[in-house]
C-alpha cells in the first residue's frame, strides 16, 4: 500500500516503513506526526482526492531534526566589480512512515 502526501509545499510517494527527509516540521524527535493532506492512496484499489482523500491519514515518527550540508550561493556581475557570496544550510526533518490509513 502506498500514499501520496503533501508537506512543505512538496509531494512525496510513501509506503509503510519508508524513511525520508522533508522540510522542517515543528515536532520533537521521537514524537508522532500525522499528515492529513493525502492526495492519493493506492493498493488493491487506487483512490484520488479532490484535492485530498477524505478520511485518509498517514502517521510517521520523527527520527531526527537537522540541517543539510552547506551550499555556496555566489552572485557575480562582470565588469561591475560586483560580487556577493552567501552560504545556506536548509533545515530538515527525517521521518519514518509507520501507518497509512484510508
Amino acid at each position: 500500500m502506498f500514499a501520496v502526501i503533501e508537506t512543505g509545499g512538496k509531494q512525496y510517494k510513501v509506503s509503510e516503513g519508508d524513511t525520508l527527509f522533508v522540510e522542517k516540521l515543528g515536532a520533537d524527535e521521537g514524537t508522532t506526526v500525522t499528515f492529513d493532506k493525502v492526495l492519493a492512496v493506492g493498493g488493491e484499489s487506487f483512490v484520488t482526492g479532490a484535492p485530498y482523500v477524505a478520511g485518509a491519514t498517514v502517521s510517521a515518527k520523527v527520527v531526527e531534526n537537522g540541517r543539510a550540508k552547506k551550499i555556496v550561493v555566489f552572485k557575480y556581475k562582470a565588469k561591475k566589480n560586483e560580487k556577493k557570496k552567501q552560504g545556506h544550510r536548509q533545515a530538515y526533518t527525517k521521518i519514518q512512515i509507520e501507518k497509512i490509513e484510508a
